[in-house]
C-alpha cells in the first residue's frame, strides 16, 4: 500500500507499524525510565534535540485565621519554573537485503535487531539513572558484615522509608537496587516470602517484589558509586520520542537501510515545599532533593 506522501521507491515502508513495534519492545526493557521510577507527564511535542519543556510548580498558599474585623487577605498564586531539556539524540540503524520481505517476517523480532533495541534502552536507562542519582539526598554509607548482609540491607530500605515518610512523599514509591544488593536482599524472609509481607512477583521493568510500600526493582544500569536509590515517580520525569524513520539504499552495499532517531531528556522535578528556591523564582538544582534518597554499601571483602 502506498500513501500519498510516499516516494515510489519507499512504497514497502509502513511507518506506523515500525513505530508501534519499536515502542512495545523498548518499554519493557527500561527501569530508570519506566513509569515505576519516572513519570512521562511532560513529553509534549518533542521534535528535535534542544527542545525545552517548561514545568511550572505552584507554591502552596498560606492558610490564615479568620477573625473579625480583619476578615480575609487574598493571596496571588506563585509559581516556580523548571526546564526539562531534550538533550539526547541517539540513533538505531539496521541494514537489510530486502526491506519488504523482512517487514513481512517482523524485522524487529530478529535477534540482531532485538539487541540493537536493547542497546538503545540501555543508553537511555543509564542516562536517566545518572540524572536521578545526581540529585538524590545521600544517606550514610551502609557498612555490612558477612553475617548480617540480608538484615542490614533490609534495614537500610526501612530507613529510606522513614526518610521519605519524614517529607510526606506519597504512596507508590520504588526502591532500585544493584544486582549485588538484590542477591543478598532476596535472602531476607520479608523479601523471600514477600507474598506474606507485601506483594511478590517478578514482572517487567526489573520488578522483583513489592514490599513495605515500595516496588523493589533491580537493574545493572546503576550509577557509579550507588547501590540503593529510593523515591517516587513524581520526583523524576523522562520525556522520549522516536522520530525520523527512514528507508533508503545503502551507498556501500547492495542492501537497504532503515533507521530511527531517539530523542529524550530527563530531570528531577522539584517542589516548593521541599526544595530550595532562588530569588528569581527558580529552584537551586545544585542541592539534592529530599524526595529521592540514595546510599552506598561498604561490602566485606568476602561478600
Amino acid at each position: 500500500m502506498t500513501f500519498a506522501y510516499q516516494h515510489q521507491a519507499t512504497h514497502t515502508f509502513v511507518p506506523e507499524i515500525w513505530d508501534d513495534v519499536l515502542l512495545e519492545q523498548f518499554d519493557p526493557l527500561l527501569v530508570w525510565c519506566s513509569r515505576v521510577v519516572a513519570n512521562r507527564k511532560y513529553e509534549g511535542n518533542i521534535r528535535k534535540r534542544g527542545d525545552v519543556v517548561h514545568i511550572n510548580s505552584l507554591v502552596r498558599p498560606t492558610v490564615g485565621d479568620y477573625r473579625l474585623p480583619e476578615g480575609m487577605t487574598a493571596q496571588r498564586p506563585q509559581t516556580v519554573d523548571q526546564k526539562l531539556a531534550i538533550s539526547e539524540a541517539k540513533y538505531l540503524q539496521i541494514l537489510v537485503e530486502n526491506a519488504e520481505q523482512i517487514q513481512v517476517e517482523g524485522t524487529l523480532k530478529a535477534p540482531i535487531n532485538r539487541q540493537m533495541i536493547r542497546a538503545l534502552a540501555r543508553e537511555a536507562d543509564t542516562f536517566m539513572g545518572r540524572v536521578i542519582a545526581q540529585s538524590a539526598t545521600e544517606l550514610p554509607a551502609l557498612a555490612v558484615t558477612a553475617g548480617n548482609i540480608p538484615q542490614a540491607l533490609y534495614s537500610a530500605v526501612l530507613d529510606m522509608m522513614l526518610a521519605l515518610d519524614d517529607h510526606d512523599v506519597p504512596e507508590g514509591r520504588y526502591v532500585a537496587v544493584s544486582p549485588r544488593v538484590k542477591r543478598y536482599l532476596v535472602e531476607h524472609p520479608a523479601v523471600a516470602n514477600a507474598g506474606a509481607y507485601g506483594e511478590a512477583g517478578v514482572t517487567a521493568n526489573g520488578v522483583i517484589a513489592r514490599l513495605a510500600g515500595f516496588t523493589v526493582v533491580s537493574t545493572t544500569a546503576m550509577p557509579d558509586g550507588v547501590d540503593i536509590v529510593a523515591g517516587h515517580s513524581e520526583f523524576a520525569t523522562f520525556a522520549s520520542q522516536f522520530t525520523g524513520f527512514r528507508e533508503g539504499q545503502s551507498e556501500k552495499y547492495r542492501a537497504d537501510y532503515i533507521d530511527t532517531l531517539h530523542l529524550y531528556g530527563g530531570k528531577v522535578v522539584r517542589y516548593p515545599e521541599l526544595d530550595t528556591r532562588n530569588p528569581d523564582h527558580s529552584f537551586d538544582e545544585t542541592k539534592p532533593t529530599p524526595g529521592i534518597v540514595k546510599a552506598t554499601v561498604q561490602w566485606p571483602t568476602a561478600a
